[in-house]
């Protein structure tokens, strides 16, 4: 089993950046594929970014590519969701969640493991 915890959420003004951190302890991160997942009041969640095991595949939703990147360090046993040119439309929580399933997952159901999630809030 492994625990995940993110941090670095906060207010942000568009256009600015934020960096969110997903702390992993119980097991090796390097056992799970990785993702970030993000909800907003009243909506679904919704797929932001994923990365492999080993680090070398990233998958984005088409309304973060080339703002955000995702990336890990095993070591450390953390992920990373690097933010930038943020925009109000960003505003929500973001959680990040293990897979064990070979390949990456752009679906809530393809992973086992959840954080309680970060509030990330852009001000207009």
């Amino acid at each position: 089993q492994v625990q995940l915890v993110e941090s670095g959420g906060g207010l942000v003004q568009a256009g600015g950046s934020l960096r969110v951190s997903c702390a992993a302890s119980g097991r090796t991160l390097s056992s799970y594929a990785m993702g970030w997942f993000r909800q907003a009041p009243g909506k679904e969640r919704e797929f932001v970014a994923a990365i492999s095991r080993s680090g070398t595949t990233t998958r984005y939703a088409d309304s973060v590519k080339g703002r955000f990147t995702i990336s890990r360090d095993n070591a450390k046993n953390t992920v990373y969701l690097q933010m930038n040119s943020l925009k109000p439309e960003d505003t929500a929580v973001y959680s990040c969640a293990a897979s064990t399933i070979v390949g990456i997952m752009t679906t809530p159901p393809g992973y086992y493991y959840w954080g309680q999630g970060t509030q990330v809030t852009v001000s207009s």
